[in-house]
């Protein structure tokens, strides 16, 4: 019995050393951590909230994975961003990326982060947020007229239209309100 425990656990310290140690501590945090939360990170990089906050609803880098963010903050991308010219300048452009890559879903613990990191691990990275598999599931119940046909929402791409505490990071169902449909409820 004694040396079955000890063959046990020389195979789990074999094991923990050949996977990394940093696997076992990345694991660790992000089944034990006291700050894993159930929403997204919310945006708190003043200069990405200015910058993108400008023209549309700052998007929490959370809501997309890295290989997103590294292809839409390019110089290149920005330059016909979604139709718009977006470009910035080279340092507030670098700053603005480095905030979204360390920010993005397949590096956060919060668990709607990381829903969406898994259902973009295996596919093309999305562009636009209302492309991600999770997000579509989470809406697909929602009348198109109280979305493209509602005046004061006209597409998901505007967020906080209807989620209420978008700019916290908070999309759970009870923070929806969907302008001009206040009874609606899926």
């Amino acid at each position: 019995m004694i040396k079955k425990l000890s063959v046990v656990a020389s195979l789990a310290i074999t094991l923990a050393i050949s996977s990394g140690t940093s696997v076992a501590e990345d694991l660790t945090e992000a089944i034990f951590t006291p700050f894993r939360q159930k929403e997204i990170v919310p945006v708190d990089n003043k200069q990405y909230k200015e910058e993108c906050g400008s023209c549309h609803f700052a998007y929490q880098p959370g809501l997309l994975p890295t290989k997103s963010w590294e292809k839409l903050l390019t110089a290149e991308a920005l330059s016909k961003h979604f139709g718009e010219n977006a470009e910035l300048d080279k340092d507030t452009l670098k700053v603005i990326y480095d905030y979204a890559i360390a920010n993005a879903a397949d590096k956060s613990f919060h668990k709607r982060s990381r829903k969406i990191a898994i259902a973009t691990e295996h596919v093309d990275a999305p562009l636009r947020i209302t492309e991600v598999r999770y997000i579509k599931r989470k809406h697909h119940e929602i009348p198109e007229k109280m979305i493209k046909g509602n005046k004061d929402v006209k597409s998901l791409s505007y967020c906080d239209a209807c989620h209420t505490q978008a700019n916290k990071g908070v999309f759970d169902a009870d923070t929806v309100r969907i302008p001009n449909f206040p009874d609606w409820d899926d």
